[in-house]
């Protein structure tokens, strides 16, 4: 398969708008964290812990989300470049590589959605035993 330049710039949009989704949920995560960690320092309470749990492992995904991200553009580029200079092996396999990166860092999205209603089941779960 002969790839041309505009394939691999195909998935710079995506990349654009993956970030740019992506820095907002570990902005807003981190904004949470900072208001559970004062909320567990001044009452101690077990639900507040329990969310801060949760937030860890939702930003340990966001990092790679967009670690893997940031590799699959590099790896757009490395392609267009190689396309540009003639060598169709390296534009394949790196084109290849960076759709399989964005995969995971996608996947990776899946994995922390569903991470994020376990927050939400906390909460919830909260505000039905005291109520």
């Amino acid at each position: 398969m002969n790839l041309e330049i505009s394939t691999p710039a195909l998935l710079f949009p995506a990349v654009s708008l993956l970030f740019l989704s992506y820095t907002n949920r570990f902005l807003h995560l981190a904004a949470l964290v900072r208001t559970l960690h004062g909320e567990w320092e001044r009452d101690r309470m077990e639900s507040a812990r329990v969310q801060i749990d949760n937030l860890r492992k939702r930003l340990f995904l966001i990092r790679w989300m967009q670690l893997l991200g940031a590799l699959s553009l590099l790896l757009c580029v490395i392609s267009m470049i190689a396309v540009l200079s003639g060598s169709q092996v390296v534009a394949n396999a790196t084109f290849f590589a960076a759709v399989v990166l964005m995969s995971l860092s996608l996947a990776s999205l899946v994995v922390e959605i569903t991470i994020s209603g376990g927050a939400l089941r906390i909460l919830l779960g909260q505000m039905e035993d005291t109520g």
